[in-house]
């Protein structure tokens, strides 16, 4: 294993944990795909979690604007997902604190009760995986709307759907990029039309 690990490292760990599955699925938002990615079951491992975390976090300390605010560097998930690998950069890059936003009954996102951001504090946005975007979306509007400074996103796969949002100029690192085939809904889908099983997931 590369001090970095390369795509192939990644996609290898993550099919023997089996955070990797081929096959025909029904994700939330009704689209099929024919791969279906848990990054939190290879996060179950502690090995696995700090050569991923640790990885990602050499990357980041690459660049020389994020390497000169680690040790003011705030690490932001969305929700619990994100967890393992926030904590697990935290670590290794040794950064100021963690913390993460929730959910709320519609939908939207909040932080803690007297959990409140500093103005003009330097948040990296972390999460396992970026597949739809949603949760990175609102949770970068959240920060910023408390007057912080997003400086960063990290994500361990990026697993883009042609919905899958830009995020600009802002500064995007991952250790592997992984491109399933995707269809709209039932009418549209091959593996409908070849009459696989399907299996609904959710995210």
């Amino acid at each position: 294993m590369h001090l970095i690990p390369t795509q192939e490292e990644v996609v290898q760990l993550l099919r023997q944990t089996g955070a990797l599955r081929e096959g025909h699925f029904e994700y939330p938002n009704g689209m099929h795909g024919s791969e279906y990615l848990q990054v939190a079951l290879a996060m179950r491992y502690f090995a696995h979690a700090k050569t991923l975390s640790v990885g990602l976090s050499r990357q980041l300390r690459a660049h020389p604007e994020i390497r000169a605010i680690i040790s003011e560097l705030s690490i932001v998930a969305p929700a619990t997902g994100g967890l393992p690998v926030a904590y697990g950069i935290a670590e290794a890059l040794r950064s100021h604190q963690v913390y993460w936003a929730e959910e709320t009954g519609d939908g939207s996102m909040r932080f803690r009760q007297y959990l409140e951001q500093v103005k003009g504090e330097k948040v990296l946005l972390v999460d396992d995986i970026l597949r739809t975007g949603r949760k990175l979306t609102q949770l970068k509007s959240l920060v910023e709307a408390k007057g912080a400074k997003v400086v960063g996103l990290a994500v361990v796969i990026y697993q883009p759907t042609p919905k899958t949002p830009d995020f600009g100029r802002l500064p995007f690192y991952y250790l592997a990029k992984m491109d399933a085939t995707y269809y709209q809904d039932t009418a549209t889908c091959d593996l409908c039309r070849q009459g696989l099983p399907l299996e609904k997931v959710w995210v």
